[in-house]
């Protein structure tokens, strides 16, 4: 197959700082080292894929590049005793799509050490549903539980609830009978949240009143933030004792401000969550509850179906915060 063309988007630097993308043929002879070739199936599109599509150096570095996070598909040639050619497979975060060729083509060649077994339960489409966005809701859930926060514990909250982690989010916590309240600036899609399993719809203005005080009335068991910001600095004042607090994204700012009480008094944990280089025996447990109970029962309704034709005007809708659920890259269509 060394010789193999296929499509894929490419991301050019053609002047100083100045990039163009388009839908090229490359060939298989170009991709990075790796002792697996995947041919690629499904991909879906992610903010950062969003940012580096656009020309990013703080994302990927050289150019000519093929973003994409995400891939699932069949394995083409493995050198890996682990898989063999055949194998239904899909690859989340590490440095695919960053300054590894990624998922927006027809093959992706990778280290061995960062493809998962398609797990029992999961589709090649469905796990892309999922991709890199499902996995960090789920690794938020994870630390959730871990830390004491069940169902009947209190209400949890999401914030950017209607992109791709928070719309995840919404619906697994819903599936394992969290009350999930959704937060939102976008008043128009309550009824989307509501049939993602969200009991409650709240405004953004709702969760972050611009209030100065040091601790705010405890409201939240827990929360998963995907905005950062000023909205970050009020979940933690409002969060209830022994609460936890996921911090995803950074949507309204990179910084927060807080004072030292809500952790001292009430014991709420803020927990970081970094998805790009979960080590495997952490992958393959997220990917098999995704997969078997925290599966959710109406995937599709969250779902917008492209092919690589179609992703320019996703690309240019996400990173105007106009996207809403998930786009799922076809590379078969």
């Amino acid at each position: 197959m060394k010789n193999k063309s296929f499509k894929a988007v490419v991301v050019e630097e053609y002047e100083p700082n100045k990039f163009r993308r388009g839908i090229k043929d490359r060939n298989i002879s170009e991709l990075p080292g790796g002792e697996v070739l995947i041919e690629v199936f499904y991909s879906a599109l992610n903010y950062k894929d969003a940012l580096t599509s656009r020309g990013h150096k703080g994302i990927t570095r050289q150019y000519p590049h093929t973003p994409g996070v995400d891939a699932s598909g069949i394995v083409a040639e493995s050198s890996s005793g682990r898989f063999a050619a055949g194998d239904e497979v899909l690859v989340t975060g590490y440095d695919m799509g960053m300054n590894t060729d990624g998922g927006f083509g027809q093959y992706v060649r990778v280290p061995a050490g960062w493809v998962v077994p398609l797990p029992g339960g999961l589709s090649l489409r469905e796990s892309m549903i999922y991709g890199t966005a499902g996995f960090t809701a789920g690794l938020c859930i994870c630390e959730i539980i871990r830390n004491g926060i069940k169902p009947g514990s209190g209400k949890v909250v999401v914030t950017g609830a209607t992109g791709g982690v928070g719309s995840l989010a919404v619906a697994m916590l819903s599936k394992i009978g969290f009350d999930v309240t959704a937060s939102t600036g976008k008043p128009d899609k309550t009824d989307f949240l509501m049939n993602l399993g969200a009991r409650e719809i709240i405004a953004r203005e709702a969760v972050n009143d611009g209030s100065t005080k040091a601790l705010l009335p405890q409201r939240w068991a827990a929360a998963i933030d995907n905005v950062g910001g000023l909205m970050l600095a009020a979940l933690i004042k409002s969060t209830k004792r022994h609460g936890v607090v996921a911090s995803v994204g950074n949507v309204q700012d990179d910084k927060f401000q807080s004072s030292i009480y809500p952790f001292i008094l009430r014991g709420v944990m803020l927990i970081g969550i970094d998805s790009a280089t979960r080590p495997m025996d952490i992958r393959l447990k997220i990917w098999d509850r995704i997969a078997k109970k925290w599966k959710i029962d109406n995937p599709e309704f969250l779902v917008k179906e492209v092919t690589l034709d179609g992703l320019d005007d996703e690309i240019e809708l996400i990173l105007k915060g106009g996207q809403t659920g998930k786009i799922l890259v076809n590379l078969k269509g």
